[in-house]
């Protein structure tokens, strides 16, 4: 998912809330440290071993290039596709294992860099438009493109994990909100709803549907159950590169984020986190769906 506008910088160490509860049940509200700008990209960066190929940004902090025209995957790139995108469900799956009470989202980082590498792939966040990490960890009241830093998980967080490879020259993604510990039944109630939200939309995918109509049936869904859907982002295309036409508008989208209040968001000082304007958790799920003329496939499931 990328954000409506370019990209500015992101993030130093959150500064957090009281655990308490609210409207929205009980969570911990997470706040940026301060609201004194932040340049991202002076931040240390795990390191890549030369061996590793990776995509062009990767030296100069640039971000994707956008071509005017849809991009078309031929036949023969679509194994590459398949591979980037498993391997990023791989990845996804091993963070999974990490959300537990304790665990800071920085070690979350950590892991998941090691084991990307470890599989001849490039973390494909890491120095795109400056980003100091290897993986998005997103917790709570946090909408998207939270940093990882040195705040400890707690009983009751919910936290979305945002995984993309460089492997073979593909970028493969997907993401998922996670439990940490004992989540409140609202919490558990908005990760149900947000990934319910994702398996009907991808259900009626096809050729010749509509964006708009994948977009109602998240819309109508999320609703039934209460919950607005965040108009902060956007869907993509992905492939050689990270992100490319066409864009979707992510209320009308296949990658839904669910919020329990407005969807508006909050930019922080870093030009990377967005959370919620009024502290309501908001949840995110994301795959990859390749469409042909005779079949759609998920390549991150």
């Amino acid at each position: 998912n990328i954000l409506k506008t370019p990209p500015r910088t992101r993030s130093q160490p959150h500064n957090v809330g009281t655990h308490a509860s609210n409207r929205w049940g009980s969570f911990q509200r997470i706040m940026p440290a301060s609201l004194q700008a932040i340049n991202v990209r002076t931040m240390p960066r795990r390191p890549i071993p030369d061996r590793l190929a990776r995509p062009y940004y990767a030296g100069d902090g640039s971000s994707s290039k956008w071509e005017p025209t849809l991009p078309i995957v031929s036949l023969d790139e679509i194994p590459s596709l398949r591979q980037a995108g498993q391997l990023a469900r791989e990845i996804l799956e091993l963070g999974a294992k990490m959300c537990l009470p304790g665990v800071t989202t920085d070690k979350i980082d950590a892991v998941i860099h090691e084991n990307i590498i470890a599989k001849g792939a490039y973390p494909s966040p890491l120095n795109y438009s400056g980003f100091p990490k290897s993986v998005c960890t997103s917790v709570n009241n946090v909408i998207a493109h939270g940093i990882p830093d040195d705040r400890a998980l707690q009983d009751g967080d919910i936290i979305n994990i945002d995984v993309t490879v460089y492997l073979n020259g593909y970028h493969g993604d997907t993401s998922a909100t996670f439990l940490v510990g004992n989540v409140d039944s609202r919490g558990q109630e908005l990760v149900k709803y947000t990934k319910e939200c994702l398996q009907k939309a991808i259900a009626i995918c096809g050729p010749g549907v509509p964006f708009s109509e994948i977009g109602e049936v998240i819309c109508n869904h999320a609703e039934s159950g209460g919950y607005s859907v965040s108009e902060e982002l956007s869907g993509h295309g992905i492939g050689r590169e990270f992100h490319s036409l066409p864009l979707i508008y992510h209320h009308r989208n296949v990658i839904p984020v669910l919020c329990q209040g407005s969807p508006m968001g909050v930019m922080w000082p870093d030009n990377w986190t967005i959370s919620t304007v009024d502290g309501g958790r908001s949840a995110q799920f994301e795959h990859m769906v390749l469409i042909t003329n005779n079949s759609v496939e998920v390549l991150t499931d």
